[in-house]
């Protein structure tokens, strides 16, 4: 069987748990990670090859993802700087989230409470339909901005596309600046190295998460769907674990073309690894839902 097709024996294991989860209005807990977004078209930025491929001109210059996404950028070059993170940025503004974010939507709200938990900072759970209530984005937003003092709190990015040029992979002036003071803006997203950093949205939203989490029976028949998380940067597969260690009775729903396994052995009766990509897999595991009705 290809890898990209979900095997039908993990396809109806994790459609049981889901069916116990509605049964019981237990909660759903949806995690993503970058490989979310693939599906919807946005590049695959895994090893330095995938992210040159994307991004052409940053292999000419050597710089790879970890190089480009810090904020030093923002005080040594702005044009590398927001010729990176507007290039990002337009291309999120323009792609749709793919069908199956739509089908996470349904089954939360299916379940009994949901959240959803992401690294991606590209704002595609809004899109689809999420209430932002209910999102923690444990690495920030791109639509949201920050002043690079490090002071005036956070505002939403305007509607204004940022002027790359596609050969250089640099931004053309103006540049996005700070409301307050006049400095330049720079995106409310976690970098590498990155000191800076305003973490009072998110500490916000993953407040009202641990709320949420409090008030779970800890017997509830919880399950995490997991969707494109990988092992290079652990943090949502390592909450995924957390939600496991917290309730006892919970499955967790990974879905992983490439890292798939579970990462602890001890919760591996826990752990249906489905070795698809995110929309293949959530597709099949609707269709199977419904044909059991």
């Amino acid at each position: 069987m290809a890898l990209l097709d979900p095997e039908p024996a993990v396809v109806t294991r994790a459609a049981a748990a889901l069916r116990a989860c509605f049964a019981a209005r237990a909660p759903l807990f949806v995690t993503a990670g970058a490989g979310m977004g693939v599906d919807s078209g946005l590049p695959d930025f895994r090893g330095p090859e995938g992210f040159w491929r994307a991004y052409p001109a940053y292999a000419h210059l050597k710089l790879k993802f970890e190089d480009l996404a810090n904020p030093r950028w923002f005080v040594d070059d702005a044009t590398l700087a927001w010729g990176f993170y507007g290039h990002r940025r337009n291309l999120y503004r323009a792609t749709a989230p793919h069908d199956g974010y739509a089908v996470l939507r349904r089954w939360c709200m299916r379940a009994g409470a949901h959240a959803a938990y992401t690294s991606n900072v590209d704002g595609a759970l809004v899109k689809a339909g999420f209430e932002p209530a209910v999102i923690a984005e444990v690495h920030g937003a791109i639509d949201t901005m920050q002043c690079t003092t490090g002071m005036h709190g956070l505002w939403a990015a305007g509607p204004q596309a940022i002027d790359v040029d596609a050969v250089t992979g640099r931004a053309r002036p103006p540049f996005p600046t700070c409301p307050r003071c006049g400095a330049l803006a720079r995106p409310n997203i976690l970098m590498f190295g990155d000191y800076g950093w305003d973490d009072t949205r998110t500490d916000e939203q993953l407040g009202r998460l641990n709320a949420l989490l409090a008030d779970v029976d800890r017997d509830a028949a919880v399950v995490v769907v997991e969707c494109g998380a990988g092992t290079h940067i652990p943090t949502v597969r390592g909450f995924s674990h957390q939600l496991l260690r917290r309730f006892p009775r919970a499955t967790l729903v990974r879905i992983n073309v490439r890292e798939a396994q579970s990462d602890e052995p001890r919760h591996d009766v826990r752990v249906v690894s489905i070795a698809a990509g995110a929309r293949v897999a959530l597709l099949a595991l609707d269709a199977a839902l419904a044909t059991a009705g």
